[in-house]
């Protein structure tokens, strides 16, 4: 019977022909393995060459010498968490509202929440603007910023937050293909606009052939450029319903926004904890000294390679578990969940457990300053062996997001900040060593995987059990 409705309404919402159908047949009735391959595959590769796009930055805006490298640094923080906040809180709700409102048979649903998730992506890019593009300057002075390095800092902020809205698009649109289960689409925008951003940060930065020398201002330039372009694309291709939902203007309502902000809304304290764990351990790690702080950027720098694994994975399982949830196949939408966070578990666990036992495969790349190394040696061997419940942790949040409820998941994130906070300040107060902040960095690896766990036995996981 519950086959039979949901092929009726992909006849009479006009999907049976389309390459949405397919997708949502997978989606709701697919084998789990080969469906979750299909949908993470494209992620991890989109995300990891976005990575690469950062680096790239830095290292361009490095021959600029040191003053330049420090304002990327003030930024960095800002335009991280405004990339966290677009791609996985708002995006996440976004794909969370999508692909619910298909699960459940309701294409009306899913193009009123594209509408509204653009509305929420401008509105919260015009918030980025005014704090951060106009009042960069007395931001950054606080943070220590002086000479040229907060000139440059201030530079690229005004383009960066002042175009943000190339940035916000982006990733909303990209969040909205993956709530109809369209993980390639933006995975090849993300791939193009990388790409290409790469090689035109070079030169707008140091004036490669043509291109002027805009010096710090290149990067900024070049992102929003690049990544405006995707946008643009992104949503003709949304105009034109290739999708199998169509991006429809019509008046705002406060249904569809109270649907994505539900998941979005309450996933920005959920970024915010994350970037103020690094702030704080990082000014807390600075207190031991600069070989320390050294130490610990060279270990805690392979959670990066973490990140995109967690993302692409979890963005996958966002919109599985979210048409599983709109079907009420919420015992299925269990199994993705379970799935795929051993997936993150058992490749996580590899490089943690790799370079926890052999650190030298990662430190002697970056450094061959004996007290920095020693430090990175001690962080590695403390908390690497860990990242396989950080990254199975994070992968879980993500799935938790298609369960359109996320209280108790932003409360155990805000308890790792909690916890890795109180530890490090009491090893600062009490001069306890440096091993301790590590441990205690270790112990919120645990609590992120842990709880995340403990969260799929809640009733917002378990609807149809009594």
């Amino acid at each position: 019977m519950f086959r039979q409705e949901i092929g009726g309404f992909m006849k009479d919402a006009g999907l049976a022909g389309s390459d949405t159908s397919p997708r949502l047949r997978i989606l709701l009735d697919g084998a789990i393995p080969s469906m979750l391959w299909r949908l993470a595959a494209p992620n991890v590769l989109a995300v990891a060459v976005m990575s690469l796009a950062t680096f790239a930055d830095a290292l361009f805006v490095g021959s600029l010498g040191t003053a330049a490298l420090a304002s990327l640094a003030l930024v960095f923080p800002f335009q991280t968490f405004m990339q966290m906040a677009a791609g996985g809180a708002i995006g996440g709700g976004t794909t969370s509202s999508v692909a619910r409102a298909l699960g459940g048979g309701s294409t009306e649903k899913a193009e009123a929440a594209i509408w509204h998730a653009i509305a929420i992506a401008v509105a919260m890019a015009l918030v980025f603007a005014i704090v951060l593009g106009l009042f960069s300057r007395p931001i950054f002075s606080i943070l220590g910023g002086k000479g040229e390095a907060l000139e440059g800092a201030v530079r690229y902020a005004r383009i960066a937050f002042g175009g943000g809205v190339a940035i916000w698009l982006l990733f909303v649109l990209s969040a909205v293909l993956r709530g109809t289960g369209d993980t390639v689409t933006p995975a090849r925008a993300m791939i193009v606009c990388a790409v290409c951003q790469i090689g035109l940060s070079g030169a707008l930065t140091l004036g490669w052939g043509p291109f002027p020398a805009l010096g710090i201002a290149g990067p900024a330039t070049a992102l929003i450029v690049c990544q405006g372009t995707g946008a643009a694309y992104l949503a003709i291709y949304l105009i034109r319903g290739k999708a199998g939902v169509r991006l429809r203007p019509g008046a705002l309502r406060l249904a569809p926004l109270a649907d994505i902000l539900k998941v979005g809304g309450i996933g920005l304290i959920n970024s915010l904890s994350i970037v103020a764990t690094v702030v704080v351990t990082t000014g807390i790690i600075g207190q031991y000294g600069t070989p320390a702080l050294a130490g610990y950027g060279l270990g805690g720098r392979l959670e990066l390679m973490i990140v995109p694994i967690a993302f692409g994975m979890g963005g996958a399982l966002t919109a599985a578990v979210g048409v599983n949830f709109g079907a009420g196949q919420y015992a299925r939408a269990r199994r993705v969940a379970w799935v795929g966070a051993g997936v993150t578990f058992v490749v996580s666990g590899l490089i943690g457990g790799g370079v926890a036992i052999w650190p030298s495969l990662w430190l002697d790349h970056f450094t061959g300053d004996q007290a920095a190394y020693g430090y990175g040696l001690s962080y590695l061997v403390i908390v690497a062996p860990f990242y396989c419940l950080f990254g199975a942790g994070q992968t879980l949040y993500f799935a938790s997001q298609g369960t359109g409820r996320m209280l108790l998941p932003v409360c155990v994130c805000v308890v790792r900040f909690a916890f890795v906070s109180a530890i490090g300040l009491a090893a600062v107060i009490f001069a306890w060593p440096l091993e301790v902040v590590f441990g205690g960095v270790a112990a919120g690896l645990c609590v992120i995987g842990l709880g995340l766990v403990m969260c799929l036995y809640s009733k917002a996981w378990r609807p149809d059990v009594g």
